[in-house]
Order: structure tokens, then sequence, then C-alpha cells
């Protein structure tokens, strides 16, 4: 029997990939872990082999991996003097662990390191704090590290909580420009309709119209983690549109990554044929982080707006609000606050404010820097 692996090799080998070529794989708690919530080694075994077969073809390899808190549920029983952040801290705080010795033994097994790496929402918020985690990440992976991301639940509080680690798993992928997301739960994709509803198929390519995620998709998460098909379906769309490929398939067969990237399984996400630049990729998802707003006259808007996007100026500013400092992410706004796009920053909210209405002025935010909303779309997070 032909053995596909050798045929998506030389596929691979055709379009072979150094370590600018980056796949994120992002692994849900269903997929890593067992019934009792003890990290199932078994099959974190077979996907970090699948990781490094990849990487010996040439990909660098970032993971995201849920599991700490299920582990951490798993040796330490919940108390009822506790709210649920704080125990949710704890849970966290003892499962990672087990969840990164669990990682750590299986790749030194086959004579590869991983890293831990450990993020907050906050650590989006700013240009400083992402470039930092960036150089990280790409410092590992250029010294042959695979690096295995999770949210930091131990400091996390609700505010400055990711909604779960789809939306993680979306930030570092426009971040670090990776080729190929990997959204990796124990459901075999995106089915036309809820997958218990008789009849329902599995929609192998996503197409962009046609399809209504919502009736198609439920938001019912497993017991150990917090997101739900609907939401990768989400991230799966809005990274797609940045230019990056996107993968919805089930961690729990075997040689799935293989099957995925050789498209005989899952539901696949075509990336845009025009890639936005890096930090296009990132503002987008930063829109929940913007503390402050930039409120923009008439005939700024209408600027802004128009075909060829321009730098914001000082002197079409009517008024700012909030406090914020150099390369924060803040919000565009018309004079009735409906949001029309979302920028960095080039100084703090003092020097800002010192500046509105004045002409002559450098800008507040330059057009690199700036993403408009030209669809009606809301970059604000529901």
């Amino acid at each position: 029997m032909f053995d596909k692996f050798v045929l998506l090799t030389r596929i691979l080998q055709n379009h072979k990939m150094h370590h600018s070529k980056k796949i994120l794989v992002k692994i849900g708690s269903n997929v890593l872990t067992l019934p009792s919530g003890f990290p199932d080694r078994e099959r974190m075994a077979a996907l970090v082999n699948q990781i490094l077969e990849l990487k010996g073809l040439g990909y660098a390899v970032l993971v995201v991996s849920s599991g700490a808190v299920a582990a951490g549920r798993s040796i330490l029983a919940g108390s009822r003097a506790l709210d649920a952040i704080s125990q949710r801290q704890i849970w966290a705080s003892i499962g990672q662990i087990e969840l990164m010795n669990t990682y750590s033994d299986l790749f030194r097994q086959k004579n590869q390191v991983c890293a831990q790496v450990l993020v907050t929402k906050e650590d989006f918020r700013t240009r400083e704090h992402a470039l930092n985690m960036k150089n990280c990440l790409e410092a590992l992976i250029d010294e042959g590290v695979t690096p295995i991301i999770n949210e930091n639940d131990t400091v996390s509080i609700t505010e400055l909580m990711f909604t779960d680690n789809d939306e993680l798993s979306g930030l570092v992928a426009s971040m670090m420009e990776v080729e190929s997301l990997f959204l990796l739960s124990n459901v075999d994709g995106i089915y036309t309709a809820a997958p218990e509803t008789p009849g329902a198929q599995l929609i192998r390519n996503y197409p962009k119209e046609g399809i209504e995620l919502e009736k198609a998709t439920t938001e019912s998460k497993s017991e150990f983690g917090r997101g739900g098909m609907l939401s990768k379906a989400n991230t799966a769309k809005k990274i797609a549109e940045l230019g990056i490929d996107v993968y919805i398939g089930n961690g729990t067969q075997n040689q799935i990554l293989k099957s995925l990237l050789a498209k005989e399984t899952g539901t696949f996400f075509k990336a845009e044929t025009q890639p936005n630049s890096a930090v296009k990729k990132e503002l987008p998802q930063s829109s929940g982080y913007s503390k402050a707003c930039i409120v923009v006259n008439r005939e700024t808007k209408d600027a802004l707006t128009a075909s060829k996007t321009s730098s914001l100026f000082p002197e079409g500013v009517i008024a700012i609000e909030g406090r914020f400092e150099k390369g924060d992410v803040l919000r565009l706004v018309d004079a009735g606050k409906k949001t029309i796009g979302l920028g960095k920053v080039t100084c703090d909210s003092e020097t800002a404010k010192a500046c509105i209405g004045k002409s002559g002025k450098s800008p507040l935010v330059e057009a690199n820097y700036l993403v408009i909303n030209k669809n009606g779309n809301s970059f604000t997070k529901k």
C-alpha cells in the first residue's frame, strides 16, 4: 500500500522551509488529558513524535498547550473556601509542573529540548511587551528548542484572562507570522450543523459564504477546557483573513498533523491570498486590550476610511480619552463613539493631548501601524 506520508514528505520537500516558515499547533485539554484529568502520556508522546517529524522536514514548530488546570485539579481537590479564580490559580500552579514534566521527559527521550513560555493578556497590550515575547520565541526556535506556550493562570484575573487558548493561539500565530495554525480538539472539525444533528456533514474546506457558524457549531465546552468549537471557528476565520492557513482537526486521531497537512481530514480555512504585514496582523487581535481611544472629526474619518489608508495627525483629533503609553494599541472612534479602526500610538497620552487639533505635528498613528474597519465589522470581542 502506498505510504501517504511518503507523498506528504515529497510535497513538503518541494516547498522546503527554513526557520522563517513556522507552524503553530494548539492542543486542547480534551486531547491531552485522561478522564481523571492527568496528562495522557501516550497521546502526548504521539503528538511530540509528529512535531519532531515536522521539524525534521524543515518546519519551526510552536505549541500552545492546554491541560495545566486539569492536571492540577486531578492532584488536589477543590476547596469551598476559595473563589473560582483563586482555585484556578492553585490548580494551574500545581498542574503546570505535571504537564511540563511530561512534555520535557518526552522531548528528552528523543534527544530534543522544549521550553515553557507562560504569558498573560497584558503581554500583548503594548508593543514593548509583545516584542520581548517575540524575541524570546525566535531565540528558542533558532536554538532548535520547541516553545510550549500557555496562559499564566497563576497571575491572571478575570479581566486579564484570555477567552480561551484558541484566542491565545491566534495572537501568537499573528505575532510570529506563522504559515499555518492547527487547532486540535476531540472533534473532527466544523460541521454543516451541530455534529449530533442527523445528516450533519464535516466541512472539509470552509467557504466564506453559505455557512452560518453559529448554527453549525455550539459553545459546549469540555469538562476541563474553556473553549468550544464556535470559538475555534471564529478564531480560524479571523486568522485566515490575516493570511494564515488554519486547520481544525481531531487531536486524538493517529498522525493527525500529517493528515491535516495532506488535507485528508478536518476542516481547512484557506489564508487570504495577500497576507497583511506583521504589525497589521497583530492589531485586530489586540482589540480587546485597548484601554483608551482617540476621537476624530468627520473629515479625518472620511480620509482614514478612504481606499488608501493614511496616517492619523493631531489636527484631525477632537478628543483623547484615557491614559496610554507609547506603543499601546488604541481604538480610533468617530464623534458618535463608533470604532473606525485600531492603531499603535507614537507617543503617550499626555504628549498626544497637548497636540490635539494642532497642525504641523508628527502623526499620532502612522499608516503602517493602523488598521481601519472598512467593512462594518466590529473589532470588539464579544
